[in-house]
């Protein structure tokens, strides 16, 4: 495998990458969903939610959380997931900018 030049992109650059590569996935789109609906954490809801296998939901999860958008606790025997308002916030920021500076006048 290459290396990746990422260092000759700016941070925002490579957090959208990095944002897009990780919902690049309908399962995660449908994870981040399903736990924006919920008035609070969700626990062992997904697997009967989304209708993946509990390690693939776990997998999933995992890569969510690697770009800061779930915050989790455990409660017993149970990992909770919510939202990371802060990082949603600054997502929709970048992606934000990211549309608005865009201006296409060719064609």
């Amino acid at each position: 495998m290459g290396i990746t030049k990422s260092d000759i992109f700016t941070e925002q650059q490579n957090d959208l990458a990095q944002f897009f590569k990780v919902l690049g996935h309908p399962a995660r789109v449908a994870i981040l969903q399903y736990i924006g609906n919920q008035n609070s954490c969700i626990c062992n809801d997904l697997v009967e939610e989304i209708g993946l296998a509990q390690a693939t939901i776990s997998q999933h999860l995992k890569e969510l959380k690697s770009i800061g958008l779930l915050k989790g606790q455990i409660e017993g025997k149970s990992m909770c997931y919510c939202i990371n308002v802060d990082r949603w916030n600054e997502i929709q920021q970048h992606l934000n900018q990211f549309f608005n500076n865009t201006k296409s006048n060719c064609c």
